[in-house]
């Protein structure tokens, strides 16, 4: 029975998304989309990661459905992330995902959150400090099969090797985005910071949100003595990944958007370092 306002009581109301479905064809993934929602990731700090860093996440939100299922309960969706409104952490993600299979009895669940990350960084000559912001996503999964992907969108500087070979003075530079996604193997951590970090080295030079002439300098003549092909920017990238053992997955591509062609230039590499996969 439903208690009303009044203190009266109704009968039960018809739950429609429980009923049977006769079609037999299963699900794999419903739910809900583009939920906004603040979140708050601990930061390599001083303290080992006593700081943390908040932002506001976009979340997508799935089970999977039987075939025998009509629906899913849309709104136990959001009370999971109700549960959790004191702000959803880097410690809590993989549990939220767990809960939503629990709350929702489904075989499989998936949760996906993209948002803005900031760091702190400082300008390569003079220091001065600025805010630079760079796209985050994680994807996890909880079920059949338990996973966690991390998405990083890096933004940085590509200086042309053809172009500087061939003129007399200067090269065409662009900027570029380096994106890496990782699957990190079990047991071990690697922080945003550090993932960042490891993959903006990567390009011609890399990008400040505050530079002084002095700055400027130091980024201008830097991309002109690393200059390299949107080949040479994934395959640094490859090798930067080979190399760390935590990472067991990746892939890493890069778009340069070029700054004398109307297109862009792009090169994709996909590795997975599991012994059972060579």
């Amino acid at each position: 029975m439903i208690q009303l306002t009044d203190g009266e009581t109704s009968q039960p109301l018809p739950d429609i998304q429980s009923t049977g479905d006769k079609r037999n064809v299963a699900i794999n993934k419903v739910g809900v989309t583009n939920v906004r929602y603040p979140i708050s990731f601990r930061t390599p700090g001083e303290g080992h990661g006593n700081t943390f860093i908040h932002t506001v996440a976009t979340i997508n939100m799935f089970v999977s459905l039987p075939h025998e299922e009509k629906g899913t309960h849309m709104s136990r969706f959001v009370e999971v992330l109700n549960d959790y409104h004191e702000g959803i952490t880097s410690d809590t993600i993989r549990e939220i995902c767990v809960t939503m299979q629990d709350k929702l009895k489904a075989k499989d669940a998936f949760l996906e959150l993209s948002f803005p990350y900031f760091i702190d960084k400082k300008a390569p000559v003079t220091g001065q400090s600025g805010k630079l912001d760079f796209d985050v996503t994680f994807e996890i999964a909880s079920g059949t099969t338990d996973d966690f992907i991390m998405t990083l969108k890096i933004p940085a500087t590509s200086l042309c090797p053809c172009s500087k070979e061939i003129s007399e003075y200067g090269a065409h530079n662009q900027r570029c985005e380096m994106t890496v996604k990782v699957r990190v193997a079990e047991g071990h951590h690697l922080w945003i910071e550090e993932l960042f970090g490891m993959i903006e080295k990567c390009a011609s030079t890399q990008v400040f949100s505050v530079l002084k002439r002095p700055d400027e300098k130091w980024v201008t003549e830097r991309a002109y003595e690393n200059p390299k092909f949107v080949e040479d920017i994934v395959r640094d990238m490859a090798v930067t990944l080979n190399a760390d053992d935590r990472i067991e997955w990746y892939q890493c591509f890069s778009e340069n958007f070029e700054s004398i062609h109307n297109h862009n230039a792009y090169a994709f590499i996909e590795c997975d370092k599991r012994p059972e996969s060579a």
